[in-house]
Order: structure tokens, then sequence, then C-alpha cells
């Protein structure tokens, strides 16, 4: 790396701190922390807990069984997340990553139990196999960050940049889809209701004026403080339902092993595919938690935290089939927290980290969370959307487009963009490849990462070639 590059770089890294609150070592005072930890939980609470109930809802399984499992999944994410931003040893990235359950796996795993049904085999033995996947799928992830030192001209800023821009962009459809009222707006004909868009668009606005605003609270509470506006007026407007609070049980008691472990290799292909993928999408979610925390995204102490947050990822995954839950990954829409807060303190993973493990052992108080409405959820979230594609933005803006990036960017978002917009376009391809390439995160970074690899790069000009060329476009001095 050059000097002049070293010193861009600085300054870029300069620029990012001043706009932060608290940076990553900064360790902010208990109620400002407690204040930016309560909007990262308030964002993934939902996306945690939606795959086990999908999940759940496929195996059959009871309120008991299933509030288990969504309370592990909350358990394993809090711990998750210690490991992360603590560290200890290799394993943890050092930054604010928080961990939550991956929606990347639902398709791959209801295909399983699908299959597993017609075949005869009853729930437990059909959540023994999916867990017993899960568990030798993350060892994968871990055996990946051990060799990624040797892939820095793999995971270039033109790969990881088009990444983080996809997943900012692919969330914008989830967060959309959220503001127009869910999944249950569209059972009860509700979908896209002027109700929904007035709540949700005051709630997007009341964010978005707090998090422009120079006021160090303000910007700080910017999704706490939208999201308990939003459920006042959802309350008198009478549209919270308590109803899925009954039947949770008072607490969680983690029970390793609790359905057992199965495997199966012709099943296991796409979850190890699946694993490949993510890891890339891993990388671009690090990747942008380094940027905007104002720490560098290159060189070696960005490669060290590149690999210990992989390996990160993948102990986490075997830890969260170990106690009879999902894998689970590092989360794209805390970094929009991140940015809308100005809080990148990883100490602010630490206080995340006990309210989700507590939320875990103790899902009563976490199930007031799943009654927020979504049209409220989906407008606090919208922003932070937006603002992670905004960082994928930045990490492009210093590649040097010549011919062959423009391509590979083009390339990459179209496709990226594609299966996202039009996932039944793919529906006739094999199972397998299906649950690979119906992610638009995924489908994107693959191409990305395999045309940065076969393209010829263009030849760089030699110093007498440079200077000739100077020389051609230097302008002629008038006698």
């Amino acid at each position: 790396m050059s000097h002049i590059e070293v010193h861009q770089m600085d300054e870029n890294v300069v620029e990012k701190r001043h706009n932060l609150i608290y940076g990553l070592n900064d360790k902010p005072p208990f109620l400002d922390a407690l204040f930016v930890a309560l909007q990262h939980v308030g964002a993934i609470f939902i996306p945690i807990a939606t795959p086990g109930l999908i999940i759940c809802g496929a195996l059959n399984f009871d309120v008991n069984t299933t509030s288990y499992i969504l309370g592990m999944s909350l358990f394993v994410s809090g711990i998750a997340t210690f490991i992360q931003a603590r560290t200890f040893g290799p394993v943890g990235s050092g930054l604010l990553n928080i961990q939550g359950t991956s929606f990347a796996f639902v398709s791959a795993i209801v295909a399983v139990i699908t299959t597993s049904q017609e075949s005869g085999k009853t729930p437990e033995q059909t959540i023994a196999l999916v867990l017993g996947l899960c568990f030798f799928g993350s060892f994968i992830p871990i055996i990946l960050s051990r060799f990624l030192h040797l892939t820095q001209k793999i995971f270039t800023p033109l790969v990881t940049g088009t990444t983080v821009t996809l997943i900012g962009l692919t969330l914008i459809k989830v967060g959309m889809f959220y503001m127009a009222g869910g999944a249950a707006a569209k059972q009860n004909g509700t979908f896209g209701s002027l109700q929904n868009w007035a709540l949700s668009g005051l709630v997007f606005a009341i964010v978005s004026y707090c998090s422009a605003s120079t006021n160090k609270y303000l910007k700080m509470g910017s999704v706490v403080i939208s999201l308990t506006i939003g459920f006042v007026i959802s309350l008198a407007l009478g549209i919270v339902d308590f109803s899925r609070l009954g039947g949770l049980p008072l607490i969680n008691i983690p029970v390793p092993f609790r359905f057992g472990l199965a495997f199966d290799f012709a099943t296991f292909i796409p979850f190890a595919i699946l694993y490949i993928a993510l890891t890339l999408e891993v990388v671009g979610d690090i990747t942008a938690t380094a940027m905007i925390s104002g720490e560098p995204i290159k060189g070696g102490q960005f490669f060290r935290r590149l690999k210990g947050g992989i390996l990160g990822d993948g102990v986490n995954s075997l830890l969260a089939a170990c106690c009879s839950t999902f894998p689970v990954v590092t989360l794209a829409q805390n970094n929009g927290i991140i940015q809308l807060t100005g809080v990148g303190s990883r100490y602010v993973g630490y206080y995340v980290a006990a309210i989700l493990t507590f939320l875990g052992l103790f899902p009563i108080i976490g199930g007031l969370l799943i009654t927020i409405p979504m049209p409220v959820f989906g407008g606090a979230v919208m922003l932070m959307f937006g603002t992670v594609a905004v960082a994928g933005f930045n990490i492009l803006r210093g590649v040097e487009m010549d011919n062959r990036s423009f391509v590979i960017l083009a390339v990459a978002l179209s496709t990226g963009l594609g299966v996202t917009f039009l996932p039944e376009a793919i529906h006739e391809f094999p199972p397998q490849l299906r649950s690979i390439f119906e992610s638009g995160i995924a489908t994107g970074s693959i191409f990305a990462l395999v045309l940065n690899l076969i393209m010829p790069k263009t030849k760089e000009l030699s110093k007498e070639e440079a200077l000739m060329l100077s020389d051609l476009h230097r302008p002629v001095e008038p006698d």
C-alpha cells in the first residue's frame, strides 16, 4: 500500500470517528449504553424470532416446544454477541457485531422438513436431522476463517463493497413489506392500508428527524423514541395484539442436545454451500461495521478482525446447535443502528448480550416486543436498511471504476436485485440451487467473487508509458 493510500485511508478513518459520539473502544455511561443497546435489541428481536417461528410451525410443534426454541435463539444470540464484542483468543471480531439467528437457512431447513415428513419421519427425528446438519456445517466457517489471510486478493474492496451494498438494498424490500403491514396484514386484508402507511410514515419521519439531530440523546435514542411513539399511537388505535403472550412459560432452562443430532450427507450439501455463501456475506457485514465505526477496512488489523469474526460465527453456530436452535450470523441491520445513533462502542455489545440472554431465559418479557405492530417496526427499521446500502456505496467510492470493475458491479447488482424482486423466476431450479440463489445477497456476492477472480485485469502502465500519457494530455503552453 502506497503512502498516499495510507494517508487517504487515515483521513477517512478520522472523518468517520469525527461523526461518532462514542468510538469502538469508548465506554459510554450506563444510561447511554443501555439506551443504545435497547435500540439494537428492538431492531433484531423479531428477525431473531421469525426463523424459529416458521420452522416450528412447519414441524407442528406445541407452544412450549416452540417457546423453548425461540428462547434458545435469543439466549445463544446474546452469548454469541458477547463473544464477538469481547473476543476470546482468536474468536471474535472485537467490533460491535450483533449476532442473531440467520434467516438464510429457513428455506433449506423447511425443504428438509418437507422431505422428512414425506418419508414418514417424526417431528423429533426431523429436528434432530436439522440440528445435526447445522452442527456439522458450523465447522465450515471455522475452517475457512483459518485461511482467510490467503484470500486478500479475493475479498477485495470491490467484492466486499458490492456485498454490503446488496445487503442494504435487499433489506429495503423487507422494510417496505413491514411498513405496509407485514404477513399479518396480508392475512387480514389490511396490507398497504392508509392506516398502516400513516403509522409507519410517522415513525419513519420521527426516526429520520432524530437521527439527523445534533442533539446527542435524540440521535442515540432515535429508534427507541420512534418505536415508543408508534406503540402508544397503536394502543390508542386498538391494533396491539396481546393474545400471543398467552401460554408462554415463565423460564427457559437450556438443555444441551435436547432433541439429539442426526446426519445425512446428501442433505448436507446445500447446507455446506449456504455456509460458504454466508461467509462472504459476513465479510461484507464486518467490513461495514469496521467502516462506520471509524476503523480501518484494510491491512493486518482488519484481516485479523475478519478472521476472528468469521471464526466467531462458526463457533457460535456450533453453540446454537448444541442448544437445539439454528445457526447464528452477524446481522446487517445493526450497522444501520450504529450509523443512526453514532455509537460504535463494542461495550454496547455487552449490554445487548445481557438483554438478549435475559429475554431468552424469561420469554414472557421478550414476548412484549412481539406485540409491536409491524408498520411501527417497519417505519423504525427502514432508514437503517438504507444506511447499510450507503455504507456499501462509501466502500465502492474508493474503488477505481474502470470497465472491468463497472461490469462486475453491474452484473452483481442486477443478479442480486433480480432474484430479490422476482424470486419466483427461479422456481424451476433444483431445490439445492434455489436455496442458495433465492438470496439476493448470496447471488450477487457469488457473481462478484467469481467474476473478480476470472475477469482479466486492466494492464498497469509502466512508468515510461504513464509519463508519455501524461505528456500527451498536458496542455500546450502558448509561446
